[in-house]
């Protein structure tokens, strides 16, 4: 895929991010606190190695300012599993284009239903995008899960 740009400094391309490069962007963004502790190194390296649709946003300099990860089928369903945009680069489209590109990616709007886990402060981000809060999502969490924020 050929970048996407999002405004003058900012593309976004599917790529994959090494595990060093994942927990740096962690760290200014409010992602940071989703993960548990648990593992954290090695369950990151699983995650940036494993997903099937990686997209990542630069800006001019090459920094990592916006992350989707996300596993698909390519026939029906998308799940986002990480979506995080750089505090710096809230609010200039970037996690709106990061979601359409990668609907896009997964088959479109047409045949791929979004499933995703918001954080409540994100869940307005959400519903501006047209998703709306699902009551039939069966959940088996038996993961152990120490809260705490990367820093």
């Amino acid at each position: 895929m050929d970048g996407v740009r999002v405004n003058d400094g900012v593309t976004i391309r599917e790529e994959r991010l090494t595990a060093g490069e994942y927990v740096d962007f962690l760290k200014r963004t409010d992602l940071g606190s989703q993960y548990p502790k648990e593992r954290f190194e090695e369950r990151v390296e699983r995650l940036v190695r494993n997903v099937s649709v990686s997209l990542v946003a630069r800006d001019q300099t090459g920094t990592v300012v916006g992350v989707l990860f996300g596993l698909t089928d390519f026939a029906y369903w998308l799940y986002v599993t990480d979506l995080g945009v750089d505090r710096a680069y809230e609010r200039q489209g970037v996690g709106t284009l990061l979601m359409k590109t990668a609907h896009r990616i997964a088959g479109g709007e047409k045949d791929i239903a979004v499933y995703l886990i918001a954080n409540e402060k994100a869940v307005p981000f959400y519903e501006k995008l047209g998703m709306k809060k699902a009551d039939d999502v069966m959940q088996y969490n038996h993961a152990e899960w120490t809260e705490f924020t990367v820093r």
